[in-house]
């Protein structure tokens, strides 16, 4: 397993140092709503999983290579607040092939950012009007042999902003190891292959292209599953360089210290990571704990000389009977904490 967690090291290395150099990421794209968590459970751990196999249907979302047919006829849907009034949720049906070895699953992905005023250019009221994002998900799965598996997702993306539409499509490719013997995990995913077809006003946006990498331990003697996870890795540099803080003063009128280049290298390095964790009780896992962090998130939210919990996540999932309800809370900000509430069921457990 060591050997196996240094080559994934030394994978991701040489990744970040070939990758093209980019400021920030954030508001450089169309369709950010697909970078949303779709389950409580994700929104739990930081904001991502892409290194967990398991029955949880919701997981091929971001992850296709994690179908398998455990997730056969299960159905899952999750809602969650989200910032200013916005609504972000995500429903999900699996399917297993026997004869073909096959998982397949299907959902939708959608964000209603609710109901504006519309004004004219003297700012008086003329009506209203809604905004709202789609992104329709078919994908599939297969195990290409005892520990190896791969899959791909097909995304249908609408937007309705106004009086503004815009269409796209986009592709998933996945690829994971599993040794169960071992409970270790390694996965790798291509997000958001594909492109805008039709634009809002004529300009034509890149979509949400990402790489993510990581690995997930479940520990031997405790319940407990570690997962390590590296996200953006088609660029190094995602710094926000943030004007205000030229101007910033300390409590006592001195000046700050400029950060030196090993505290840049090491604040953006970290960037690149989300750290969670899972407690696994009972026999069948039906009692979770989870907690997350997410560090850009963290350095991107957080207020100088404020503390807060900005970055860290926490949450749970517990089955009752025939049906598992999960819950997930983020801290964006001291003022910006969203929650998320999911259920899932599986009907062949009706059929027994």
């Amino acid at each position: 397993m060591n050997i196996l967690i240094r080559r994934w090291v030394l994978t991701c290395s040489i990744a970040l140092l070939f990758v093209h150099s980019y400021a920030q990421i954030g508001g450089n794209n169309v369709y950010e709503f697909l970078n949303l968590s779709q389950s409580p459970r994700v929104t739990a751990l930081g904001g991502s999983l892409i290194t967990v196999k398991d029955s949880d249907v919701a997981l091929a979302y971001t992850n296709p290579a994690a179908l398998n047919a455990a997730m056969d006829d299960q159905l899952t849907f999750g809602s969650e607040f989200y910032l200013a009034g916005t609504v972000n949720g995500y429903a999900g049906y699996g399917y297993h092939l026997d004869k073909a070895d096959l998982t397949l699953h299907g959902g939708i992905h959608f964000i209603s950012y609710g109901t504006f005023d519309a004004r004219d250019v003297f700012a008086n009221n003329v009506g209203s009007f809604k905004a709202s994002e789609y992104a329709i998900t078919v994908g599939a799965g297969k195990q290409l042999s005892d520990k190896l598996s791969a899959g791909a997702n097909l995304k249908i993306i609408t937007s309705q902003l106004e009086g503004f539409n815009s269409f796209g499509m986009a592709m998933d490719f996945a690829g994971m190891y599993a040794d169960t013997a071992k409970n270790f995990t390694a996965s790798i995913v291509f997000k958001n292959v594909g492109s805008q077809f039709s634009t809002y006003n004529g300009i034509r946006e890149p979509i949400p292209f990402e790489i993510q990498a990581g690995f997930s331990k479940k520990l031997k003697y405790l319940p407990f599953r570690l997962s390590i996870i590296a996200t953006n890795l088609q660029r190094w540099n995602i710094l926000y360089d943030d004007p205000n803080q030229e101007d910033e003063t300390l409590l006592f009128g001195e000046e700050p210290k400029e950060a030196s280049k090993a505290q840049i290298f090491v604040d953006n390095f970290f960037r690149h990571f989300v750290f969670n964790g899972e407690f696994l009780f009972g026999k069948k896992e039906n009692f979770q704990l989870r907690f997350g962090y997410n560090h850009l998130r963290r350095a991107e939210m957080s207020l100088d000389n404020l503390r807060s919990m900005a970055g860290f996540s926490l949450g749970t999932g517990f089955k009752i009977k025939k049906f598992k309800l999960d819950y997930g809370m983020g801290f964006y900000n001291v003022g910006a904490t969203v929650h998320h509430i999911g259920i899932s069921t599986n009907f062949n457990e009706f059929r027994k």
